[in-house]
């Protein structure tokens, strides 16, 4: 049961002992389980590249590709499957795939495959592979219920654990930036001008919200593609196909295309929703940094987000560096809106200041009654006010927020102009 970072070589690990271990009889004698259809294929072909010379095979069984094809590559004979549960179950029912001689089965990103609920599948299999075998579980985090299911199949497993110190490879610099919702798109273009990454990937939280970033990138000239599970399998293999190769230039991704995308040459990764899930981070971040190489890992945050920084920094014992949106050089491609959430604290309010203080004979209770009487803002939307000797500070909630910045300025206050200045709040970190 072994615990490694994404990255750090746990399909050799399991592969080569396997590979030289393997009798060349086109009997399956090895089964690797994996909770999605591009690291069925990714571990496939690196078993493959790995048992070039041992003239054993493999073959990836997951939904998607006709079942025809897969079929007839196992009347062929192999000594390797590799699979997701749902078609693995399928052929089983079908008795085109039996485990009768299975001596090695591997788990492959187990934690992943628990999230995706398929822990009955999981044991639904196991049940039908020799108890005479040699399990492996491989994942990058081992919660209470992998360890649970490890003591029902696995008999006292030795756990090796790859520096537990952090969760993610020191390669990989870690930033956050504040940026409200209505900036993230602005904030991604330039950070790609200025950075100008050879790959990346980008992750978003729902596939409605991949599909529209990719023809925003695309039609702003970026070179950009979208990957989910809604497409078929042809189209996520041709999209895969020119992001391998460098025809395609930025990726963006639900969080299942995290695992099993396995690029080397990954520069950045962009958490454009930073996911709610530490895990997930954790795995979507192992796109970037690896086989030994550097890479970027930047996190577009909400001021109500900021939470979740701390979490994904306990939870995956790492540090995220606070960071700016770099200075421009040149004209952006997407303009910066005034975005009122990336000045709000949680309960929603803005803080201004105000270019009258207590020398100009302004008290609180005149800034409030100035306030309703201009612009019809109710008191309770008004919330703490600090008065200083020459400026203030008010706090105004966001739905007004704009109403009241545009209203006040038109007007004087003790004959003198009023300016109001936003103020941005630190990230309380």
């Amino acid at each position: 049961m072994s615990q490694a970072q994404t990255g750090t070589g746990k399909t050799g690990a399991f592969a080569i002992p396997i590979i030289e271990k393997l009798e060349k009889n086109k009997k399956i004698q090895c089964l690797v389980l994996t909770p999605t259809r591009e690291l069925a294929i990714q571990v496939a072909g690196d078993l493959q590249d790995m048992a070039k010379y041992a003239h054993v095979r493999s073959v990836a069984i997951y939904g998607g590709q006709s079942i025809t094809v897969q079929t007839d590559k196992l009347k062929k004979g192999v000594e390797m499957v590799v699979g997701t549960p749902g078609r693995i179950m399928d052929l089983m029912r079908r008795r085109e795939l039996s485990f009768d001689d299975v001596r090695f089965l591997v788990l492959d990103e187990a934690d992943r495959m628990l999230d995706m609920g398929f822990i009955d599948d999981i044991e639904w299999i196991l049940q039908s592979v020799p108890r005479n075998r040699q399990t492996m579980l491989f994942s990058a985090t081992l919660p209470d219920t992998i360890k649970q299911l490890a003591k029902r199949y696995m008999r006292n497993p030795k756990e090796v654990t790859i520096s537990p110190e952090s969760l993610t490879v020191p390669q990989a610099e870690q930033v956050y930036i504040n940026v409200g919702r209505r900036n993230k798109l602005w904030a991604l273009c330039r950070i790609l001008d200025i950075e100008k990454p050879q790959l990346a990937m980008v992750f978003c939280s729902t596939k409605r919200m991949v599909d529209m970033l990719a023809d925003k990138l695309s039609a702003y000239g970026y070179s950009a593609d979208a990957i989910h599970g809604d497409l078929s399998q042809a189209a996520r293999d041709k999209v895969m196909a020119k992001f391998r190769s460098g025809k395609l230039r930025i990726l963006i991704a639900t969080d299942v295309a995290a695992r099993g995308l396995d690029i080397d040459d990954v520069t950045h990764v962009f958490n454009y929703d930073i996911p709610g899930n530490p895990e997930d981070y954790v795995h979507r971040i192992g796109r970037t940094a690896r086989a030994g190489k550097t890479g970027k890992a930047i996190t577009f945050v909400s001021q109500d987000e900021q939470h979740l920084v701390k979490s994904i920094e306990r939870f995956g014992r790492t540090k995220l560096s606070e960071n700016e949106v770099p200075e421009s050089r040149g004209r952006d491609t997407v303009r910066k809106q005034l975005d009122l959430d990336e000045y709000a604290d949680h309960f929603g309010m803005v803080k201004f200041r105000m270019n009258l203080g207590k020398r100009d004979g302004v008290g609180m209770v005149d800034v409030v009654r100035f306030i309703e009487r201009k612009t019809g803002i109710t008191e309770h939307l008004v919330g703490r006010i600090e008065m200083g000797e020459d400026t203030s500070t008010i706090e105004i909630h966001k739905s007004v927020a704009f109403r009241a910045m545009k209203g006040l300025e038109q007007y004087t206050l003790q004959n003198k102009r009023v300016v109001l200045d936003l103020v941005r709040r630190s990230s309380g970190r």
